[in-house]
């Protein structure tokens, strides 16, 4: 039975495994096998120390709540720095809000924003949402604004640490037009 969840202020981290099914084929099911349960360990054991509390898991990918933004960063710097070494590279989102907790647990747009933001990052790299890069006392790398999918409006994200990675995965970086604004064709309206 999980601890009871986090609530009023909540700190979400996603993570997911970035390439693992090339990285299946590269080391064959019984060596992936080890380093997924390794990767599990360690995820689960930083996110432990801070206060975690690991709300589900999907296949590679893990979804934790933190009572604070700090404990969650730190739970992040701490299992991207480990797991740095070895074959598997994690991505990682974190962001802050006030979801409603219901007896099936979280629901509302700051999981789902906490779950677009973790999509746009790259193994071994830790991207935030400005809620919570707001609140936490760490240097941080400014991205800048994003489109995400499904969100209306573009969100500031930033980056844990200096090392340099691909332009994220958003909807920014498509050659596919913007949508037109919603006052497109209103004149009427506008005026």
């Amino acid at each position: 039975m999980r601890p009871e969840l986090p609530t009023g202020t909540v700190t979400f981290l996603f993570t997911d495994v970035e390439g693992s099914t090339r990285l299946l084929h590269s080391l064959g099911a019984e060596s992936y096998a080890e380093a997924l349960a390794e990767h599990r360990r360690v995820i689960r054991a930083a996110c432990a120390r801070e206060g975690g509390v690991e709300v589900d898991t999907q296949g590679d990918a893990f979804f934790f709540a933190f009572g604070s933004a700090s404990g969650a960063i730190s739970a992040a710097a701490a299992f991207t720095e480990e797991l740095a070494s070895g074959p598997i590279e994690v991505r990682v989102g974190l962001h802050t809000g006030t979801p409603l907790v219901t007896a099936e647990g979280y629901v509302g747009n700051d999981v789902h924003l906490a779950a677009r933001v973790a999509a746009t990052s790259h193994g071994g790299q830790v991207v935030l949402s400005h809620a919570t890069a707001a609140i936490i006392e760490r240097e941080l790398v400014d991205l800048g604004e994003h489109r995400l999918k499904d969100i209306e409006k573009a969100v500031p994200l930033f980056q844990l640490g200096e090392v340099s990675f691909p332009p994220l995965k958003t909807i920014s970086n498509t050659n596919l037009p913007r949508p037109a604004s919603s006052f497109l064709g209103r004149g009427a309206e506008l005026q």
